[in-house]
């Protein structure tokens, strides 16, 4: 990572893919820390900030929700404790995400069974309607 003293707001959302609405976001829910201001008010980021930043929006692509990620956070800045509260955190969110990938294999599989029973007729006999409608009846 190159040497930078100062970011502006719109080069740190560029530098990280995040939408300058959600930097500011971020700020305001305490994800992010306040910016110095420059003399004409504008935020300056540093380093630091392009750091947290990078982790909030990995920890984010990985599914880790808001709280998770202040959690993660927190922990983050005590270097000094143990790993265990790290390794709980994360391993509680992969049990979500095991338990909603199996919740969408018994979706696709039941998907695959309606598609199956399609005959490509008219759509007065098709089953996929049939099986999506209260009642078997039509929409």
């Amino acid at each position: 990572m190159a040497r930078i003293s100062s970011m502006t707001i719109g080069s740190l959302a560029e530098a990280t893919g995040t939408r300058v609405e959600t930097v500011r976001w971020y700020e305001k829910i305490g994800l992010l820390p306040s910016p110095a201001r420059s003399s004409g008010n504008y935020r300056l980021y540093g380093p630091e900030h392009l750091r947290r930043l990078s982790f909030v929006r990995r920890s984010r692509a990985l599914g880790f929700t808001v709280e998770q990620i202040r959690d993660l956070l927190a922990l983050a800045d005590d270097r000094e404790r143990s790993c265990a509260e790290v390794d709980t955190i994360a391993r509680a969110h992969l049990a979500d995400v095991e338990r909603k990938l199996a919740d969408l294999t018994r979706l696709a599989s039941e998907l695959r069974e309606v598609i199956g029973q399609c005959g490509c007729g008219s759509v007065a006999d098709c089953r996929i309607i049939e099986s999506l409608s209260p009642l078997g009846g039509p929409a």
